[in-house]
């Protein structure tokens, strides 16, 4: 007996160790050792990480077509995995350690550190894998893989190795984004960028040769001016021609340095003068290394002022020397003037501190070399974008390529295979034992060597993950069959960082693209359309929605989260006010197939409870039906019924809408348009399903006991049986369960996908589809034109077929009691005061004069549609207001564009009942109104 009603906190665990314990989920199974195999990796998070909406969204996607594929037949590998994320671990345990009052990572060393980090990954590092499995991601948990596994890292090695070897791995002195808390260089996508209130500082630079003659430039950093390898104007800048290759003094260095044309300089910014400083912009180096300019570091790894400054300035810490500069340039008379600026500044994502452009020894790889391939690659079609729009994205950045720096001033990671001798001489090699017997080549003797302390980004072994989590550089099984994998699901934000890093690693290394289709989907952004970050306290936890939280638990969780806890008032306030009652629980089935509904291509995801209320009702109507099923004998699935045999036409009408959603939902989802799939879904079985065909069948269920009651059970179970069949992708826990209650053979998970060519029945659906929108549209006016709920409306057909006219007779009973008719009947002309409405072609009038008063209902409706053009029309102004977009917050957009289309969207609809009030059955023609065939 079916529960009355759906518990997900009672179900979903238990399921999910079902499929755990049946392995329903591993690659290789034996009865699919023949298919097609079906591969994707997992984005691996990290293995601090806690699930996002990100997450969520990028997982249940994962999740629809592996589970979609399985059940198609094929061999699906989902491998996942995390990344070992050096920097987040590495802060991680230190904070550990100070809470705990041991000794810091340098009093304890490298070795016994690294071995602290081992046991808190052992202790707590596989929080977020079992928070996916909560989510129902039907992994191959068994081929679970750690980017600092052994097996990964010695692919790791024999890459770096391999490409030092060719050239394409080198040391160089350049710039990087330098944390001064860490001591590290970062990539770009751990550099956050801050709007800040600060200045902007102008300073004279006298010429040489005429001081009363001066340039001035423009800083927001003076702290580096001290380091200004020249002073650069516009090629074509006529007010400056006559001063290229001059020389001027620079204040307070008393160094000079020269004028340089350069297109950098922009004439319309400023001066058009602008500072030069190589050591210390990212621009400037290129600038400088155009006109062989000096590179002076002013800084130490800390950011403190060295000993290359003026020694009034050595030993301050960057901040306190860009007051003192400003007060000497002062002093000097140079200080042309100081302006309030807001501008973005870059801070370390995890330590908040201000980034600073350094100068420093690191290991590159030569990322233009290798980007070649992988730009031919997606150019050709071997790979391609979905949606297509982000090749231009991956197009621009591989274009624009720099040199990749790969080297990190961490103990936590893959420690970079060099060692130096006492010379400095390099040996890179895969192990020590390598690196010793090259040393003893070069020296003649055996050399004591030094290893190189630094560890390789994480992207560099995430670049392998394709194929490193399927045994490569061996040559396994898995690589034979697995590689190259057909899909990567994941985000805009990582196309540089993680896929094409993955697009040039595997053509080089295997000759071949990684994956075949890249999807790429939005942001999952907050209710108010603001993306979701820590500093703003918007973040949600998926769990939050599956499991429900109180209130004050998710203020908690929200001010723990702050980087600036300056803001934890308004952000309880915020929080307070946007949950009064905190969350309830929804379920993991009514999250995802929210997810999904909402996964347009190329648009974000707006998190809305509500929306995802309803989809946990859309749940409890499946639910429900399934029940009204069994209380009238029709839930256990009759194999031996051949749905192709049904006579009834109402069966074969469900039966034909059944196929033809079915065909929706393939094509959708293998053209990954997650929401037209979930659309398709949802069409049918609330709309189609529980909604019409149950309704239907009721006298036939409820009836004696006939042929047609035998044939409408075993159709309904047959319905029933296909239904959880093509929600199970989306909703797995709810459909797994009924699975069984329908008696279902063996693990939903594993059955197949429906198969139900040669179901459609056109004359069916002409017959039931017609009863079905004429009732809509009926329901439709009487509520868009205020007809009191309990009046009987009498309906004429208007030069009805024969075909319609005896339709209408078959149906009379029905349509009289679900439209609430007085009585149906057929004339050659519309009665006057009637409503008329186009109905696949046909005419219906409605009397309804003495029901309604017409012209007051006409003036309603005029009024309204007034009044929702003039919503329409600020709306549209505003968005049509370039400075307005530019400006405004993405939630205010966001806001309007809503407001836009639901007012649309609402004039369309009273513009129609106007029409069928005035009897315009031509204009609801040229309307194509209803369009529901």
């Amino acid at each position: 007996m079916i529960e009355k009603t759906f518990d997900p906190a009672a179900v979903e665990p238990r399921i999910a160790a079902a499929w755990e314990a049946a392995g329903a989920f591993r690659a290789g199974r034996a009865e699919r050792a023949g298919a097609r195999p079906f591969t994707i990796v997992i984005p691996p998070p990290n293995v601090t990480g806690n699930l996002h909406m990100g997450h969520a969204l990028n997982n249940t996607l994962q999740d629809i077509l592996c589970r979609f594929e399985r059940m198609r037949g094929r061999d699906v590998l989902w491998q996942p995995g995390t990344d070992h994320a050096g920097i987040a671990t590495q802060m991680v345990v230190e904070r550990q350690l100070a809470e705990r009052g041991q000794p810091d990572r340098r009093s304890m060393g490298r070795e016994a550190f690294v071995k602290r980090v081992w046991e808190w990954k052992s202790e707590s590092g596989g929080a977020i894998v079992n928070q996916l499995k909560r989510l129902g991601a039907s992994c191959d948990w068994s081929r679970e893989r750690f980017t600092m596994d052994e097996a990964l890292s010695i692919a790791v090695r024999k890459v770096f190795v391999t490409l030092h070897r060719q050239g394409l791995i080198y040391r160089a002195k350049r710039l990087v984004n330098w944390d001064p808390k860490f001591q590290t260089a970062i990539s770009d996508i751990e550099v956050e960028q801050i709007e800040l209130k600060s200045h902007m500082y102008y300073f004279d630079y006298p010429l040489d040769e005429n001081p009363e003659i001066k340039l001035t430039i423009a800083t927001t950093r003076p702290e580096t001016m001290l380091g200004d390898g020249a002073v650069a104007v516009h090629p074509d800048d006529e007010r400056y021609k006559a001063l290229v290759g001059k020389m001027v003094r620079l204040p307070l260095a008393n160094r000079l340095i020269p004028v340089i044309a350069d297109a950098y300089a922009d004439p319309e910014k400023g001066s058009g003068a602008v500072k030069i400083t190589p050591a210390h912009d990212f621009n400037d180096f290129e600038v400088g290394q155009r006109h062989g300019l000096p590179l002076i570091n002013l800084m130490t790894p800390e950011a403190i002022m060295n000993d290359a400054c003026p020694e009034a300035y050595r030993g301050l810490d960057r901040m306190a020397a860009r007051k003192r500069i400003v007060a000497d340039i002062e002093a000097l008379g140079l200080l042309n003037k100081i302006e309030p600026h807001t501008h973005a500044v870059p801070h370390g994502d995890r330590s908040g501190v201000v980034i600073e452009p350094y100068l420093t020894d690191q290991w590159y790889v030569d990322a233009k070399t290798l980007a070649q391939p992988a730009l031919r690659a997606v150019r050709s079609g071997d790979t391609r974008f979905v949606p297509r729009n982000w090749e231009k994205t991956y197009f621009e950045w591989l274009d624009n390529i720099q040199p990749w720096c790969i080297s990190r001033q961490l103990w936590w990671g893959h420690q970079i295979p060099a060692w130096y001798g006492p010379d400095g001489h390099v040996f890179v090699a895969e192990t020590e034992v390598g690196a010793q017997a090259g040393a003893a080549k070069h020296y003649g003797r055996a050399t004591e060597l030094r290893r190189d302390e630094d560890v390789l980004d994480t992207w560099f072994s995430s670049a392998l993950w394709p194929f490193s989590t399927l045994g490569w550089p061996d040559h396994t099984p898995e690589m034979e069959r697995h590689y190259p994998t057909s899909t990567l699901v994941t985000g805009f934000d990582i196309i540089f960082f993680w896929v094409a890093r993955m697009m040039m690693m595997g053509l080089h290394f295997l000759d071949d693209v990684p994956f075949h289709d890249i999807y790429i989907h939005a942001l999952v952004r907050d209710e108010k359309g603001a993306k979701m970050s820590k500093s703003k306290g918007n973040v949600m936890d998926p769990l939050d929605i599956v499991d429900g939280i109180s209130l004050d638990a998710l203020v908690k969780k929200r001010i723990g989260g702050l980087a600036n806890p300056r803001d934890a008032k308004q952000i309880e306030a915020a929080t307070r006010k946007a949950y009064p009652d905190g969350i309830e629980a929804y379920g993991t089935d009514a999250l995802r197939f929210f997810l999904a509904a909402m996964a347009a291509q190329g648009r974000d995801v707006k998190l809305s409870l509500p929306r995802v209320e309803g989809y946990r009702n859309f749940g409890t109507k499946l639910w429900n039906a399934a029940r009204f099923a069994e209380m009238n004998g029709c839930l256990q699935h009759d194999a031996a019924f051949d749905p192709r045999t049904a006579q009834l036409t109402l069966n074969l009408w469900a039966l034909g809408e059944l196929a033809r959603t079915s065909t929706e939902i393939t094509a959708a989802i293998e053209a990954y348009r997650f929401n037209d799939a979930a659309s398709a879904a949802y069409r049918f079985v609330w709309g189609i399903f529980c909604d019409w065909y149950l309704e239907l069948a009721k006298p036939v269920l409820q009836g004696a006991a006939s042929p047609a009651q035998a044939e409408t059970r075993s159709a309904v179970a047959f319905l029933l049986h296909e239904i959880v069949k093509l929600l199970h992708p989306f909703m797995p826990f709810m459909t797994e369960e009924l699975w069984a209650a329908l008696g279902g053979k063996g693990m939903l998970a594993l059955a197949a996908w429906p198969e139900l060519d040669g179901l459609a029945h056109p004359a069916a659906e002409a017959e039931v589809g017609w009863v079905v929108d004429l009732v809509s549209e009926i329901r439709s006016l009487r509520s868009e034109m205020n007809v009191p709920g309990a009046a009987l409306i009498p309906m004429v057909l208007v030069h009805a077929s024969p075909e319609v006219e005896t339709r209408a007779r078959i149906w009379d009973e029905t349509l009289r009691k679900l439209a609430r008719l007085s009585d149906v009947s057929f004339a050659d002309a519309a009665p006057k005061g009637s409503a008329q409405m186009l109905i696949r072609g046909s005419v219906v009038a409605l009397p309804l004069a003495g029901i309604i008063d017409l012209g007051a209902e006409e003036t309603r409706l005029a009024k309204e549609i007034a009044r929702l053009q003039g919503e329409a029309a600020k709306a549209q102004a505003k968005l049509g207001n370039a400075d307005f977009v530019a400006r405004a917050p993405d939630d205010i957009i966001e806001e309007n564009r809503e407001r836009l289309a639901d007012a649309l969207a609402q004039i369309g609809k009273l513009e129609a009942a106007l029409e069928r009030l005035r009897g315009d059955v031509e204009a609801l023609r040229e309307r194509g109104l209803p369009a529901r065939s």
